[in-house]
This record gives C-alpha cells, sequence and structure tokens, in this order.
C-alpha cells in the first residue's frame, strides 16, 4: 500500500470515526502521560495521536512522531504547527535517529505488523526509552475479521490478497513472549473490538472496505470486477440492515524496570 497525500486524506477520515476516537482514548490512558514528558510516536501517520500528545505533556515536555512516508509527515505537522514542542522525523521503526533513554515513553499503533524483524524493533524501542519508561503497542489480529457477505468465495480471495499487505497477521498472539524477550514487563492489556452492524462513511468498517477493495482491484486474485462486486454486496448488506463487521484490535502496555 501506498501512503500517499490521498491515502493520508482517507486515513484522517477513518481515524475521526467513533470507533478509532474510542481506542485513542483507552490508547491515552494505557500511556498514563504527565506534563513534561517527552514521548515518542512510533508510525504516526497523519498525527491524531501525536496531537492528543502533544496537549497533554505541554510546553514543558516533547511530543515527537516518526513515520516513513513523507506525505503523512506532512500532514501531522500541519496538524501540530501551533505546538513547538511537537517535531516529526522520518525513519524506520529499527533504526531510531534518537540517544539512548531519550524518552519518558513510547507508543505504536498499528506498525508493528508492518515490520519484518520485531525483536530489532523492540530493542530499538528499550534503546530508546528510559529505565522505568512505559510503552503501548496496538496491533491487529486479521484472524479475528469476522464479515458477514453473501459470496464467501469471493470474500477468501479478498481477505488472501489483503493479507499480503502487511507481514504479521496474528502479531498480537506472540507480542506478549517478545516484550518480555526484549526486557519489558507488561504490566496490561485490552482488546479493542472494531465492530459495527451498519455500513456508512461514519463508521470505521465502512472505510477499512474502501482501503481493502482499491487495493485487491489491483491483484489478478481478485480484479477490478470482483474488488467492486465485493464492495457493492456490502453496501447493499447495509441497506437492508443485514451488515456485519468485526475485527479486534489488541493494546499492551508494558514497561521497562528501573
Amino acid at each position: 500500500m501506498k501512503f500517499d497525500d490521498n491515502t493520508a486524506k482517507r486515513l484522517v477520515a477513518a481515524y475521526r470515526t467513533p470507533e478509532v476516537v474510542a481506542q485513542r482514548g483507552l490508547t491515552l490512558r494505557a500511556m498514563n502521560l504527565r506534563p513534561g514528558e517527552r514521548v515518542l510516536d512510533i508510525g504516526t501517520g497523519p498525527g491524531l495521536l501525536l496531537e492528543d500528545i502533544a496537549a497533554t505533556v505541554g510546553a514543558e515536555g516533547e511530543a515527537v512522531g516518526v513515520d516513513l512516508s513523507e506525505a503523512m509527515l506532512n500532514v501531522a505537522r500541519s496538524r501540530c504547527a501551533g505546538m513547538p514542542w511537537a517535531r516529526f522525523e522520518r525513519c524506520d521503526a529499527t533504526a531510531l535517529p534518537f540517544a539512548d533513554d531519550a524518552f519518558d515513553a513510547a507508543v505504536a499503533t498499528q506498525v508493528y505488523e508492518y515490520v519484518e524483524d520485531i525483536p530489532a524493533a523492540l530493542a530499538e524501542l528499550r534503546r530508546v526509552v528510559r529505565p522505568g519508561g512505559r510503552v503501548v503497542i496496538v496491533d491487529t489480529d486479521y484472524d479475528s475479521w469476522v464479515l458477514h457477505t453473501s459470496d464467501e468465495e469471493r470474500f477468501a480471495r479478498v481477505r488472501a490478497v489483503w493479507d499480503g499487505h502487511f507481514v504479521h497477521r496474528g502479531l498480537p498472539r506472540v507480542l506478549v513472549a517478545s516484550l518480555r524477550r526484549a526486557g519489558f514487563e507488561v504490566m496490561g492489556q485490552d482488546v479493542i473490538p472494531m465492530f459495527s452492524t451498519e455500513y456508512h462513511p461514519h463508521t470505521y468498517s465502512y472505510g477499512m472496505v474502501q482501503f481493502i477493495a482499491d487495493y485487491v482491484a489491483n491483484d489478478p486474485r481478485v480484479g477490478p470486477q470482483d474488488a467492486e462486486a465485493w464492495r457493492a454486496d456490502l453496501e447493499d448488506l447495509g441497506e437492508r440492515g443485514a451488515f456485519f463487521f468485526s475485527l479486534n484490535r489488541y493494546l499492551f502496555a508494558a514497561r521497562l524496570p528501573g
């Protein structure tokens, strides 16, 4: 998937749906931020979470967002332009350009499922977070995806192609063990259901369907005709009051000893 200007605009719309707003609230509570703290947001995207982080830590603190997509970073910079203590850098999650023990807290939301080398990414996370610092990680288990559809075979092909756009389809299942191996103490965990029985632009599921349909249309296993038929089927189910979408994200809160 190309995280360009168009993707950034669509992500902002998806991130403003009630389901994702609730997720941000839960994430911020799990981070337990305090004024004056230094906080890192890995994979900051269009910067909605970082905006909340910067507002919480205030001008005496520092909020730093990193991402691989310059288009995303540009949106985030614009969003946080009124808070000079919020800054952004382009980098990879496995090579963070910061000193050891630079941050009091860090967060990564829907990021590590795209990272090939999880041990390297968590080693970098541990390096830049000070002893006693906190981290929060949120990722999706795509085997939890339940969708009512009129054509199960077509949905199976859509799902198979979509699975190819990330590295780890079931990362939450191994994150607790991975965090412990990296030296973190896991302090809390939660499940965040992206659940809807309605299909309209103000739901997370609607935006997700648009992203997926556009993505799978470019793969010969689905193609544009079946991608549009899949999307039209879900719209019809929504109009008839028969739409059902459920997908689980998982939150893990951890700290470094010290």
